[in-house]
């Protein structure tokens, strides 16, 4: 009867301690993965204003061009 309440004892400490070791791993893990989140937030809203900066001058462009053809036709 003993043994078996040991080996109980031993196999429950086993686990607390993977538990724990666990546990300290995700609270380890858990900075640098907001940080990486943080990171791809940043990157990702740098390419949106890339985009539409370049959409911007595009029709800029597209305006500039547009104009002398405008004032052609009317002279």
């Amino acid at each position: 009867m003993a043994d078996s309440t040991n080996a109980d004892r031993f196999a429950r400490d086993s686990q607390r301690r993977i538990a724990a070791a666990t546990a300290i791993g995700m609270n380890a893990l858990k900075p640098m993965m907001h940080f990486q989140v943080s990171m791809l937030r940043m990157w990702a809203d740098s390419i949106e204003r890339l985009e539409a900066n370049y959409e911007k001058r595009l029709e800029e462009t597209a305006t500039t061009i547009e104009e002398p053809s405008d004032k052609e036709r009317a002279a």
